[in-house]
């Protein structure tokens, strides 16, 4: 079972269309929760996440009450939040977890990070920088989980072999 990207409300549909491309690429789903900030044909959506929108398994929830219902069950959500004590490869991932990410501009909602707080992680940052941008943290998020889980799905076409064309 692969891999379940959630963002709650997602704002800018560059940063989207991007996770759309990873979510491509690594095999994870997508899963949007509404209201979203944009219409899902933008153009800037659409150019962003290339010509991958029909290798991607999409999604849509009208909250995130309705897909906690759905796919909850104690351990398999990770909240990123730059306000949680356990960084990203402090816990153990395993196929079929929900990694949810919060909009843009204020992140998850606190209450909910507050109901969580022990299934919240962040990635580390020097200083007193306010956040990443949310396609790298996504792309951060998913690659450790992919490393936990394992590799072996993955072709190697492209991996270096040591030749120097």
């Amino acid at each position: 079972m692969p891999l379940n990207i959630v963002l709650v409300e997602p704002e800018i549909p560059q940063n989207t269309g991007n996770i759309a491309r990873t979510c491509a690429a690594t095999g994870a789903s997508l899963h949007l929760v509404r209201p979203l900030g944009f219409e899902i044909t933008d153009k800037q959506l659409k150019r962003a996440g290339l010509d991958y929108w029909d290798k991607l398994n999409i999604y849509y929830y009208d909250s995130f009450n309705e897909l906690l219902e759905k796919f909850y069950t104690g351990d398999n959500f990770h909240f990123f939040s730059t306000k949680s004590k356990h960084t990203h490869t402090e816990i153990t991932y395993k196929d079929g977890d929900f990694l949810i990410f919060g909009k843009e501009s204020r992140g998850l909602p606190e209450p909910l990070l507050k109901e969580h707080y022990d299934e919240c992680v962040r990635i580390p940052m020097i200083g007193s920088l306010r956040s990443l941008n949310l396609s790298n943290s996504v792309a951060v998020g998913v690659y450790e989980a992919i490393r936990q889980i394992g590799y072996k799905e993955f072709n190697t076409q492209g991996a270096l072999t040591g030749r120097k064309d």
